[in-house]
């Protein structure tokens, strides 16, 4: 019997507000509230709240068997607390029936694993510290941001004391090998991997209302057929995907509810599939190899690598001066520094000013508020050099304070 894996990601950045030159010395309020309200509001309504309450419907109805997995950035849950607290409570419900995880990931969905590994380790305590606040659950599983994994990564990952993680079933890596196993961490065996199918995973989150797809329209039937057939090699498959494909990326009218309606029931009759939570599976399956992964993947584009966020010589400035300002931050301590430290580091930031081209592009510039990469380099840019002055000017006076 194969196990299904379901795993949603849940985030919205802190999007900055259009900051010009002139701004800089004036205007310290960076970001743009207004749009920050508008698609979280929007998001909720089409997506979160209706998604959730199915959820809560289809593992009611089917005697807890079936079971998903979420994580939540800190900056999603900042907002929720803000236009959308009823999405909260609705996750609260899903926490309660005990066939939901809530994972741990980066607290502002920042790439700090690939740049500076105490700003990695920090934020994954501060992000664990708010799922267990939230939900009551402490997370056992550990999703980076993006998926982004290496052998480093998953040595710093096990050193905090997770033994389960998700990443990309990237083809080069994997070689000949499946997805459809768990894997061990090359510097630490003891940390599982699970692998996403990326294609299995794709026919729902990207491809399900294209009309020009040979397998459109895709039915609960079908897809269950393709994850039921035995040549199907493996023990688990793994569906990771942006929580936003329901009904926003795939919108209601593409029947994406009703698919998802449908789905736990007619897997579970046919007798060959079971659904399980990442550290469920992780208990249940033994590694059938060790995974070596020398450079950060992703499930970013057709590389899966990092190079969507720190490609190209824009998005690598702006990374770095950002990245120079962390030891005068954590010297000043002080909450709204901290705050805009935080969304600063949001990966989407660095996203927006990518210059080459995506297969997945279309569903990543969905919330892009920017027409050229380069205005999002010259928005971002005014924002951190605001940013840096005042960081500077409040650093000189906690020195003062401490010499006076």
């Amino acid at each position: 019997m194969k196990t299904i894996c379901f795993y949603f990601q849940v985030h919205q950045p802190l999007r900055l507000k259009k900051y010009r030159f002139f701004n800089m010395g004036r205007d310290h309020n960076y970001l743009d509230d207004h749009a920050n309200r508008a698609i979280l509001q929007k998001v909720a309504r089409k997506c979160y709240l209706p998604m959730n309450e199915l959820l809560l419907k289809l593992i009611r109805e089917n005697g807890k068997k079936f079971k998903v997995s979420f994580s939540i950035s800190g900056l999603a849950i900042e907002q929720l607390r803000m236009y959308a607290p009823e999405v909260l409570d609705s996750f609260q419900a899903l926490a309660e029936t005990g066939c939901v995880e809530f994972l741990a990931e980066t607290y502002s969905h920042s790439l700090s694993s690939i740049i500076d590994e105490e700003e990695f380790v920090a934020q994954v305590r501060r992000h664990a510290r708010t799922i267990e606040s939230e939900f009551g659950v402490k997370p056992k599983t550990f999703r980076n941001t993006e998926l982004i994994y290496s052998d480093r990564i998953g040595e710093l990952v096990s050193s905090m004391g997770y033994r389960t993680m998700l990443t990309e079933g990237a083809k080069h890596i994997l070689g000949w090998k499946s997805p459809n196993y768990i894997y061990a961490c090359a510097s630490n065996p003891k940390l599982h991997l699970l692998l996403r199918n990326f294609k299995l995973s794709d026919d729902i989150a990207f491809r399900f209302s294209d009309r020009g797809w040979g397998e459109w329209p895709l039915t609960t039937q079908k897809y269950v057929s393709w994850l039921a057939n035995p040549d199907l090699p493996g023990e688990v498959i793994n569906l990771f995907m942006d929580y936003e494909t329901f009904g926003e990326h795939q919108w209601a009218e593409s029947g994406i509810f009703d698919f998802m309606a449908h789905l736990p029931r007619t897997a579970l009759e046919t007798g060959k599939l079971s659904f399980a939570t990442p550290a469920e599976v992780a208990r249940k399956f033994q590694p059938v190899g060790v995974l070596h992964c020398p450079y950060p993947i992703s499930w970013a584009d057709e590389e899966r690598d990092v190079t969507a966020w720190v490609g190209n010589e824009l998005q690598n400035e702006a990374f770095s001066k950002l990245y120079r300002l962390k030891d005068k931050i954590a010297a000043i301590d002080h909450p709204d520094f901290t705050h805009a430290w935080n969304f600063l580091q949001a990966s989407d930031h660095f996203y927006y000013m990518a210059t080459k081209w995506f297969s997945d592009g279309d569903v990543h510039s969905y919330f892009n508020p920017y027409d050229s990469p380069y205005e999002a380099f010259i928005n971002y840019m005014n924002v951190l050099s605001d940013f840096e002055i005042e960081v500077d000017k409040k650093y000189r006076e906690s020195v003062r304070s401490v010499t006076a």
